[in-house]
Formats: C-alpha cells, sequence, structure tokens
C-alpha cells in the first residue's frame, strides 16, 4: 500500500483560512463581498418593486375604465347599427318586391327601360 500522507500535501492539515500566503482567508473576504453586493441589489430590486406597485396599479386601472367606457359608447352604437340594418334589408325586400310587381304589370316598359339603361351605360363607360 502506498502512503496517503504525501498525496494529501496539497490539502495541509490545520485551521481553515491559514494557508499558504493566507488565501483562504481572501477567499473568504470576496464571498462576503459578493454575499454583500448580492444583498445590496435584492434590496434595492425590492425598493423598486415596492414604488412600482402602485403606479401599475394606477396604469391598470387606468386601463380598465378606459376600456368599460369604450364597452358603454360602442354597445348602443352597435344596437343602433343592428336597428338599421334590419330596416335597411327591409326596405331592400320591398323595394324587390315593388321591382317584381312592375315588371309583372308591364313586362314592354321594364324590358325597354332596361335596354335604354344598358345602352346609357354603355356610352358613358367608353
Amino acid at each position: 500500500m502506498q502512503n496517503t500522507t504525501a498525496s494529501n500535501a496539497a490539502f495541509p492539515s490545520g485551521n481553515p483560512g491559514t494557508g499558504p500566503n493566507g488565501s483562504e482567508g481572501s477567499l473568504g473576504k470576496a464571498a462576503s463581498s459578493a454575499h454583500s453586493a448580492v444583498d445590496q441589489a435584492a434590496s434595492a430590486a425590492d425598493e423598486a418593486v415596492k414604488k412600482a406597485k402602485p403606479v401599475i396599479a394606477r396604469v391598470a386601472e387606468s386601463a380598465h375604465q378606459a376600456v368599460d367606457k369604450a364597452v358603454s359608447v360602442a354597445g348602443p352604437t352597435a344596437e343602433w347599427l343592428s336597428e338599421k340594418s334590419e330596416n335597411l334589408k327591409g326596405t331592400q325586400e320591398k323595394m324587390l318586391a315593388n321591382a317584381r310587381e312592375y315588371v309583372k304589370l308591364n313586362p314592354l316598359k321594364a324590358v325597354a327601360t332596361a335596354a335604354v339603361a344598358g345602352l346609357l351605360i354603355g356610352r358613358f363607360l367608353r
């Protein structure tokens, strides 16, 4: 068997932090500084969140009010448009029925009127 104490020369026994040239002590100081910097950054982020929450809440409330207002305006407008659409559809059906009735009662006049209208439209489009 080999002697294991010779292979552990890189890990000297004794108090931690007291290695050659005090390297473990400076490593501990660096780690402590890093932890302190992280803690400061975390508390700065927490403070920023605390300051931003009321602003975000006000913006969200304003957005909700704007949407509510848009809905209250759009509702009656959509209702009015629907009503007018029904009226226009009724008027269209009525006019179509009247035109059919006229063509049944006066077929020659209807054909002559259509021919004249076709000729005039043809002339204007040239």
